[in-house]
């Protein structure tokens, strides 16, 4: 088997539900391989023999036999396994830190449907890197016999008991009005049957907030009522229903493994994407005047505005929650002050939490934001009001069809930069690191479009925004000219393209 091909990006992630035949299945054979070759990748990173590694997962209905698989794979090869069972994924790096342990193993594939898994490493230096796993899947391949005759040790761990105590000491500190700082907030929780339930539970009510009217929260790997998602339509208007219908002063919504979040302010205004950023630049700025905040390709140019005129710089970046977090951790290791990376998917990485991205830890921050506005009669929806937002914005996706997809993605772009320089109408961002970004002249479309090759899939990704209603129909017009003129044109399905434009 060709273990390679469970890469994705900076996790392993396959099927875990249904047809065992397909060759993306994470049978208990290859899931027992791959926490071999993380095993053995941990010794030889640590030095040690015995490391001790923790063991969590999220809801999904495939979590307890992998679990199960990993653990014994682990100590049959020596290891000390804590297992956390159900648990959020920034609480399973954070292990690492509270209880000192070598590795941690989240089993958890995001948002993705039910049927899919994945396994999710961290050490305490943070998540692993997309080599890291490459080295990890060869040692699994080569692996004869993943059951070791080692005895290791097992011990279990209620962690999600100690980590809701650090996000209620922060909130606690950070509001500083006694025990029960959140007393006369009304804040509901969507959770969307994943691991976030904790947090109305174990966080807010605890400390006085009103938490009814929250939904779902009940852990269910079916995930029956909507996609875990906080960049799924759906999945907002489930948060901001359940504002309106309870009067809610905030609502909250996380995806499975709360390592990403989204909100809604009062009233029902949807707080997610370039307002989640533009928010949570905001706080980070409060304290750090000066500081880079790093973000994905795809931020508004309102965005960036919003950035300057609180005392910040932006810096645009590849999509992908890690490319913008280890860009953090380079600038902060040169010197530059970088208190926040963030992705407009819901990715937020504080330096002053560990450049984790945490979706409890994000929410958090703004809830001590908001308990401190509360005192001078104003909301979050205030911070940012002066966010100059876009009269359109517009998401196509360009399947390639051939399997050596990346160099003929890279052809495609390739055109847009040529016909970039040659066209009055559109000037290349200076400031892009992603594909290509081109900025289209008033009588064009009065905005920009980025085009950029999927992180993982056989996908060229288009992103348009405009500054005026019907100026995304003009850029996509003048895109399929450019389009039409490509070489072997067939490979690429342009289907949501000619369609939009009729």
């Amino acid at each position: 088997m060709d273990y390679s091909k469970f890469k994705s990006g900076s996790d392993i992630r396959g099927y875990a539900l249904g047809d065992e035949t397909n060759p993306l299945f994470m049978s208990d054979e290859m899931v027992m391989r791959a926490s071999c070759g993380f095993l053995a990748w941990l010794k030889n990173r640590t030095g040690k023999e015995n490391p001790r590694i923790s063991v969590g997962h999220d809801s999904r209905l495939s979590a307890e036999r992998i679990k199960n698989a990993v653990i014994k794979t682990l100590i049959t090869n020596g290891a000390e396994v804590i297992d956390c069972a159900l648990a959020s994924t920034p609480a399973m790096f954070m292990t690492t830190v509270e209880i000192e342990c070598d590795g941690a193993v989240q089993i958890t594939a995001s948002h993705h449907p039910k049927d899919r898994n994945g396994l999710k490493f961290f050490t305490r230096d943070g998540g692993l890197d997309g080599k890291d796993i490459s080295e990890i899947l060869d040692i699994a391949g080569k692996t004869d016999n993943p059951l070791g005759d080692s005895s290791g040790k097992y011990n279990t761990c209620r962690f999600m008991k100690r980590y809701s105590e650090i996000l209620r000491e922060m909130i606690i500190n950070g509001v500083d009005n006694g025990d029960k700082p959140l007393d006369g907030m009304k804040i509901v929780v969507d959770a969307g049957n994943g691991v976030g339930g904790f947090y109305a539970h174990d966080v807010l009510a605890p400390l006085g907030a009103d938490i009814e009217g929250s939904v779902f929260l009940d852990p269910d790997g079916n995930f029956p009522n909507h996609a875990p998602n906080p960049e799924n339509a759906e999945t907002m208007e489930s948060i901001s229903n359940a504002v309106k219908d309870s009067n809610a002063d905030f609502g909250i919504i996380f995806d499975t493994d709360v390592d990403r979040a989204g909100c809604v302010g009062k009233g029902g205004f949807e707080i997610n994407r370039n307002r989640l950023v533009a928010l949570a630049s905001k706080v980070a700025l409060d304290s750090c005047k000066g500081g880079t905040i790093v973000t994905d390709s795809v931020t508004s140019d309102g965005l960036a505005e919003f950035i300057a005129e609180n005392g910040g710089m932006h810096l645009r970046f590849k999509r992908g929650y890690r490319n913008v977090i280890n860009k953090q951790i380079e600038l902060e290791e040169n010197g530059i002050r970088c208190p926040l990376a963030m992705e407009t998917s819901g990715h937020a990485a504080f330096a002053e939490n560990y450049y984790l991205d945490d979706g409890a830890y994000l929410i958090t921050k703004l809830i001590i934001e908001a308990a401190s506005l509360t005192k001078e009669g104003k909301t979050l929806n205030d911070l940012i009001a002066n966010l100059r937002e876009p009269a359109e914005e517009k998401e196509m996706r360009f399947r390639i069809l051939c399997d050596d997809f990346r160099p003929e993605g890279e052809k495609i772009i390739s055109l847009f930069t040529k016909a970039a320089e040659e066209t009055e109408k559109w000037t290349a961002a200076p400031d892009n690191h992603e594909g290509i970004r081109i900025n289209a002249d008033k009588d064009s479309g009065n905005g920009w479009f980025l085009l950029r090759l999927s992180v993982h899939d056989p996908i060229i990704v288009l992103n348009a925004e405009s500054d005026e209603n019907g100026g995304i129909i003009k850029m996509a017009k003048d895109i399929y000219s450019v389009i039409s003129t490509a070489e072997n044109l067939d490979i690429l399905d342009i289907s949501a393209l000619t369609n939009y434009i009729g």
